[in-house]
């Protein structure tokens, strides 16, 4: 992790600061030396990793603010004059993106175009990373995992609109930052899991209740296969991805799977059953979600020297551990360093 010190004295401006992954990512980047700015909506549960960790301590400045709007996105990027963007906020969650298929369509691709557009009018950003999803593959239910090179597609609008945004990413790169010399690059990730997650929808929150008050947990596709990884896994890859634009290494500008190991890609309902709850299907129809994705690491692997660090038990202990901590009242913000720590060690 020693070309992460490149890292020391950015100016980060980090979208989504409020959210899950954004969370660890703030306190990851302080850590590392980076000046941190955010900009996002307000938290959207309570309790929030945001709030439960503090991480409001480490940022530099922090504007609350909607993608969706242009000129506050491009009021916050003349203010921070960042050396380093990266791009986390959206509209997150596949069953939301049914309920509101043309918000998470203005969140995920216009928002990503109102941040980039900011860098294209406001020059003086050296790199930027948008982050997008596993999900942006046109899925064929393959039993090989999806390379970087694979069609892009979505079934649902959530999985759509993220595969627009790849197009996005593409387009602003070929058409303004080559010649405007910033470095951009894509990252997709498998499915995290991790401490201070309690967005609706999303399978830990739903287990860590239900063991709570002694019931199984229901399950829309209990046999679906997901490449899980703890949080940290691909804030690594976003980080090294990161330093490797700001330090010229050749070759970078372009899209990258951050994911497990291939053991690691299971059922639902064997995560469910690792973290100790009974798992049963849900009765009902549900809307259409992926039967099987994994993703191919092995551009990651080869090129970046990515790779990841903590198994699926390892991910799943650590998962237990950060909320055990919290229902002790123990300090959030030291705890989750903690891990930060252990994991880069």
């Amino acid at each position: 992790m020693s070309g992460l010190a490149l890292l020391r004295g950015q100016r980060v401006l980090l979208t989504g600061h409020t959210g899950f992954k954004g969370g660890w990512l703030a306190l990851w980047l302080h850590h590392l030396g980076a000046e941190v700015h955010g900009f996002a909506l307000d938290p959207n549960t309570q309790p929030s990793l945001f709030d439960v960790a503090h991480v409001g301590r480490v940022l530099a400045s922090d504007t609350r603010g909607d993608l969706r709007d242009a000129a506050a996105v491009q009021a916050c990027v003349a203010a921070v004059r960042p050396s380093l963007l990266m791009h986390l906020a959206a509209q997150p969650l596949v069953r939301e993106s049914y309920r509101d298929p043309a918000g998470t369509w203005a969140s995920n691709v216009q928002g990503t175009v109102h941040v980039l557009d900011a860098l294209r009018l406001h020059p003086g950003c050296q790199a930027a990373v948008v982050i997008t999803t596993d999900k942006v593959y046109a899925n064929r239910e393959w039993d090989h995992a999806y390379r970087e090179t694979d069609a892009l597609g979505g079934h649902d609008p959530y999985s759509a609109s993220k595969a627009a945004c790849e197009l996005v990413v593409d387009s602003f790169r070929r058409s303004f930052f080559a010649a405007q010399g910033l470095r951009l690059a894509s990252a997709r990730a498998g499915n995290v899991i991790g401490g201070g997650d309690w967005a609706a929808d999303r399978l830990v929150p739903d287990v860590l209740k239900a063991l709570a008050e002694h019931r199984p947990v229901e399950l829309r596709h209990p046999q679906s296969v997901r490449p899980w990884q703890h949080v940290l896994e691909p804030l690594s890859g976003y980080l090294r991805l990161a330093a490797g634009l700001l330090g010229g290494e050749q070759g970078l500008d372009d899209a990258w799977n951050f994911g497990p190991e291939a053991s690691d890609a299971l059922p639902v309902a064997a995560l469910v059953e690792g973290l100790g709850a009974q798992a049963v299907r849900q009765p009902g129809h549900h809307p259409h979600e992926a039967g099987r994705l994994e993703l191919d690491i092995a551009r990651a692997r080869h090129r970046l020297g990515w790779h990841p660090r903590w198994r699926l038990q390892q991910a799943l202990d650590h998962t237990r551990a950060w909320h055990e901590a919290w229902r002790a009242g123990q300090d959030m913000h030291a705890f989750t360093l903690s891990q930060i720590q252990q994991y880069a060690a």
